[in-house]
């Protein structure tokens, strides 16, 4: 997603709960792979939605009227929901699972597709939702180029998109309604906090990069690198390689990285998958606990139990409970209200301080 950077409100960030979420885009915008740290608790549960940062004076708004479309009951539309990728990745599961589960609580029609990886099936995935008949579109974009296509059809039938999770480079309130989202910036900016605090600030360490062709991996290597280069001069990014966010990729590419520097100090894994990754290359090498600092971005798990188990050193949240908020930003705009151009979310963070007791707010 390339956006315009939105800078956290670090000194006192004002936060909103989703039951508020309302307002503020009116003036404004699961289960993992593993059976690890199944344990939650209703607190945490409650902890655990999204939470939209205040928007910044003269944020962008969008209206049905400026859009071009027309009002609708929600209750009575149906809504077409396509999936990027697919629901092995725990960040998946539970970004789909609370779509439906909204829908469901909501009462409204929902459709779905997922693109399995593949950008050319999701094209054509968003083009048969809108044969079958979806008023509404929300999108979690595989890739952030090349939508053309979807947005003319969309645009022939009048047809609003909500995108979530990552951003497609169009005109907002033109081709799409709302961009929903984490600042991935500043997701690599506090990874790279950790890094630091891990390291002391000193050393060599590795990125294990994102898929290419998102504004996802652009953004949380730019704030990672960025941050370093501010805070630590004497923390040295020597290697890196694209993980695909695959687990599999991550610990292939981890397992070249610690033949070809043995020295690494620390790995910055854009998602937790690369990370665990990370983590089973090690112990395949003998490494032992904490040898090597790993920082992750999701908020998994499995990944927060690497922290417990002292294999991670901290993982940034970036949540995927897209739902509530999601509906929300439709109700909204069909009823004729403004919502916000870009929804940011505020995330949290673990650390070896916190992960034992906030675990059950991870998915």
């Amino acid at each position: 997603m390339q956006r315009t950077t939105h800078r956290r409100l670090i000194a006192r960030p004002v936060v909103v709960s989703l039951a508020a979420a309302v307002a503020l885009t009116a003036t404004s915008c699961a289960k993992s792979e593993d059976d690890g740290a199944n344990d939650t608790t209703s607190s945490a549960a409650a902890d655990s939605a999204q939470k939209v940062a205040e928007p910044k004076p003269g944020s962008k708004t969008c209206t049905i009227d400026a859009f071009g479309g027309k009002k609708l009951d929600l209750k009575n539309a149906t809504v077409g929901f396509s999936q990027s990728e697919r629901e092995a990745n725990p960040f998946r599961i539970a970004e789909t699972q609370s779509i439906k589960d909204e829908a469901k609580k909501r009462g409204v029609k929902l459709l779905t597709a997922n693109a399995q990886s593949q950008f050319s099936k999701q094209i054509s995935d968003v083009q048969d939702l809108l044969a079958k008949g979806a008023d509404l579109l929300v999108i979690a974009p595989l890739n952030s180029d090349g939508w053309e296509p979807v947005f003319k059809a969309a645009a022939a039938k009048k047809v609003p998109i909500v995108t979530i999770d990552r951003k497609i480079n169009a005109t907002a309130c033109k081709d799409y309604v709302s961009f929903i989202a984490s600042d991935f910036v500043e997701q690599g900016k506090r990874a790279a906090d950790q890094m630091i605090e891990a390291t002391g600030g000193k050393g060599e360490v590795a990125i294990l990069l994102g898929a290419a062709g998102n504004n996802v991996t652009t953004e949380r290597t730019k704030g990672f690198k960025d941050q370093i280069a501010k805070k630590a001069p004497g923390l040295k990014v020597v290697f890196e390689q694209t993980g695909d966010f695959a687990r599999e990729k991550g610990q292939q590419v981890t397992e070249q990285l610690i033949q070809s520097k043995p020295g690494i100090k620390g790995i910055y894994a854009e998602n937790d998958e690369m990370g665990l990754g990370a983590v089973a290359a090690l112990k395949g090498a003998g490494k032992q606990p904490g040898a090597v600092k790993i920082v992750t971005v999701d908020g998994t798990r499995n990944a927060v139990k690497g922290i417990v188990d002292g294999w991670i050193s901290g993982v940034i949240e970036s949540n995927p409970r897209f739902g509530p908020l999601a509906f929300q930003t439709l109700d909204s705009f069909t009823k004729g209200d403004e919502v916000a151009q870009d929804v940011i979310i505020e995330d949290g963070a673990y650390a070896p301080d916190n992960a034992k007791t906030d675990i059950g707010k991870a998915y």
